[in-house]
């Protein structure tokens, strides 16, 4: 017995059409499955932090405040960046706060807020709606803005909803870019809830479908490990059907609800690095970005603390960086300085490596590591970031390997380029 389309001098098998047909069947529902699902990382675009402002500061200058705000420190304590500098990237840092130093914002409506009268939050509300429409036609200005509203609790949420609505009126509309920020996720059900907000909200205002996206904010135990033992984050962006961009780490509230002590709250408590690698797990192929939190050590006072608080940073930024996050919060005009000191630091060491390394990969020149596509993609993707983070240019890149551009970064991510056979 021959298999289907069986060339004559081919081995002979046993497995007929109807045996393969019987098997594709129970395969293919499967692939489309998956494929839904997990449609792959999205690399490129993504920023290298979100930087939140009080909704009562709001306004469409703020990058430009931040910017230089966070000039002045630098300058004001040279000797206590300088000394972290270990690949000249300060001028970059320096280029990097005059022209665009906020890649992602954020105005706040929840804890860096408060409660207020219903009538200031209104009126803020409108206000930050006005701004964020400026902001999204300034060509410096972010590339990715919204806002943090009230949580999903009961006593919360009829606020958050009509903050968010009378941001939406404020712009006119949703500005480009536009993500609003879902805070203290608890159950998997919140999710099915908050696509249906945006579904009503889209209907009511005349907005086109899926205008509105949304990032949910890891600040509970329960947005990990449900009742049931299951993992809600994972649950969660399925539910979220397709509107979740990212999810975000809450340094502070997720440490509390653990027991961890105040002294002891950081992004590199073991606590922290549970949920943030049950996050990174969850959001893997899915194309939903992940977030790291906070850190309330900021780089004022004497010269002392300044270096202090600039190291603590720089290495906690690093310590993410290494770990796979690839963005994280910042609450200062002087994280601005750090962040950016410690991001360019991160891709500027690691692109000659990756750089050289794929183009002995496509070239098959072997060397002293033989790698595989799933390494390219991993080396593609350091280099597409880096170039998306301005930590180097093009030219910087070709020096180490003249074949590599952006065509050919995004081939490997997406596995249309390969390596000739050897």
């Amino acid at each position: 017995m021959t298999g289907h389309n069986q060339h004559p001098d081919s081995p002979v098998t046993a497995l007929t059409r109807d045996a393969v047909d019987r098997l594709e069947s129970l395969f293919g529902p499967i692939d489309d499955e998956l494929a839904q699902r997990y449609p792959g990382d999205r690399i490129g675009g993504q920023p290298s932090h979100t930087v939140y402002v009080s909704a009562a500061d709001a306004s469409a200058a703020v990058h430009a405040e931040w910017g230089a705000a966070a000039s002045d420190i630098l300058d004001s304590h040279p000797e206590a960046f300088a000394e972290l500098d270990t690949v000249n990237a300060l001028p970059l840092v320096r280029d990097r706060l005059n022209s665009a130093p906020i890649q992602d914002l954020r105005f706040d409506f929840e804890d860096g807020y408060g409660w207020r009268s219903d009538a200031v939050e209104d009126r803020h509300a409108t206000a930050v709606g006005a701004a964020l429409s400026e902001l999204a036609k300034d060509s410096a200005g972010p590339s990715w803005l919204g806002i943090r509203a009230k949580g999903l609790a009961a006593h919360e949420r009829r606020r958050g909803i009509r903050t968010l609505e009378l941001v939406l009126d404020g712009a006119g509309g949703v500005p480009g870019g536009f993500v609003f920020t879902v805070p203290k996720l608890r159950a998997v059900e919140q999710v099915t809830a908050v696509v249906a907000l945006c579904e009503e909200l889209e209907r009511a205002h005349g907005l086109p479908e899926r205008a509105l996206r949304f990032e949910l904010q890891i600040e509970s135990p329960q947005a990990v490990i449900g009742a049931d033992g299951t993992t809600t984050l994972a649950r969660a962006i399925t539910r979220a059907n397709g509107r979740c961009t990212s999810l975000h780490y809450g340094t502070y509230d997720y440490s509390a609800a653990c027991g961890i002590t105040s002294a002891q709250q950081s992004l590199a408590h073991p606590v922290a690095d549970h949920a943030k690698n049950v996050m990174l797990v969850a959001a893997a192929q899915t194309g939903v970005w992940v977030c790291d939190g906070s850190t309330q050590v900021v780089p004022t006072g004497d010269a002392k603390q300044v270096a202090a608080s600039a190291r603590r940073h720089v290495d906690l930024v690093t310590r993410s960086l290494e770990r796979g996050f690839y963005q994280g919060w910042d609450m200062h005009p002087g994280h601005l300085v750090t962040r950016w000191l410690a991001t360019f630091g991160f891709f500027r060491r690691a692109m000659p490596v990756a750089a050289a390394r794929l183009g002995g990969y496509l070239d098959r020149q072997g060397g002293e590591v033989m790698d595989e596509p799933a390494t390219a993609q991993a080396l593609a993707g350091v280099l597409v970031r880096g170039l998306d983070a301005g930590a180097f240019d093009i030219a910087e890149m070709q020096d180490v390997a003249s074949g590599i551009d952006r065509d050919v970064l995004r081939g490997l991510l997406d596995r249309s380029v390969t390596a000739p056979l050897g």
